[in-house]
Formats: C-alpha cells, sequence, structure tokens
C-alpha cells in the first residue's frame, strides 16, 4: 500500500571517483560508502513511514542519539524512539518526502562508518499548507555479526513535534 512517503537522495561528492589508478581497495571503499548511504536510505524511509519492525532491524537496541526532542539530553535505547513511532508517525496520513542532501561517508575501518547530510522533510501542515524542514544529521554505523547497525545518530534542527504543527 502506497503511504505517500517517499526519500530522495541528493549527491554531491559523497562518493569521489579516484584520480589514481583504480585498486581493489578503492572499489572497495566505494563499494562501503555507497553501503552506508543505502542503508541510511532505508532506515529513513522505516522512520518516514512509521515502520518501527524495520527502524529495529537496522538500529543498534542501545542506541544513543542527541535530538532537540531530548532537550540536550543523551537518549539511550529505543523507548525514547518507540514513543513516536507509536503515537506520531504511525498516526500520520498525510503526504511526507524526505530528501538526504549532500551524504558525505568516512569509513572508520572496516566495521564502522560515519554518515553526515542534510535532511530534508516536506509535509502537509494541519492547515493543508506545504512546509519544509531541515536537519542536520550524522549518523555513525558499526557492523556486528555481518550486519551493520546504526548505534548513535546526532540531530540537529527542530524538533519533530513542531513538524506536525
Amino acid at each position: 500500500m502506497w503511504s505517500g512517503r517517499s526519500l530522495n537522495v541528493k549527491k554531491n561528492d559523497a562518493i569521489k571517483e579516484s584520480t589514481e589508478s583504480n585498486t581493489l581497495e578503492d572499489e572497495d571503499s566505494k563499494g562501503r560508502k555507497q553501503e552506508i548511504i543505502k542503508l541510511t536510505e532505508q532506515l529513513l524511509q522505516a522512520i518516514t513511514s512509521g515502520d518501527y519492525g524495520e527502524y529495529t532491524k537496522l538500529v543498534d537496541p542501545h542506541l544513543t542519539s542527541f535530538e532537540p526532542e531530548a532537550l540536550g539530553n543523551l537518549i539511550v535505547g529505543l523507548d525514547f524512539h518507540k514513543f513516536y513511532f507509536d503515537h506520531v508517525l504511525s498516526k500520520n496520513n498525510k503526504p511526507v518526502n524526505t530528501s538526504i542532501l549532500n551524504p558525505h561517508v568516512h569509513l572508520l575501518g572496516e566495521d564502522a562508518a560515519c554518515i553526515a547530510y542534510v535532511r530534508l522533510t516536506q509535509l502537509i501542515d494541519r492547515n493543508g499548507l506545504p512546509v519544509t524542514y531541515h536537519a542536520e544529521e550524522t549518523r555513525i554505523w558499526q557492523r556486528k555479526d555481518s550486519k551493520w547497525q546504526n548505534v548513535h545518530f546526532h540531530r540537529s534542527g527542530s524538533p519533530s513535534g513542531e513538524q506536525a504543527k
């Protein structure tokens, strides 16, 4: 069922072509960077569509975060986030469009990566008017038992409660 929610990715230099000869390591790095971008897209799609089951497949159960809704506090675990899935995200039936702008990936070894990007969220407010919100996000991914999981994120911008207005 189409929920009217979508995700767009606008890339700039997130994956730069090597000016030197392509080595196996360059191709491996490029592939891993693309994988992190794709995982981030999947995670944001789960959030946008209110799919908590998919969300929990992509995040560590002990996820840590700093985000506007937490009012400067470090959040540990998923209970804080589940509230939003249960009471905000799953209740929204209006179209939502999320775009990732200028993703940049840092590989932190074989089993860790950091991605930074701007996230634009377009939606229709309660008055029926289109609005766009932006946030700067950084996510840390770690591969555990051959599976990538988001272990930490930091988001700056307006609290999501303001986006529902």
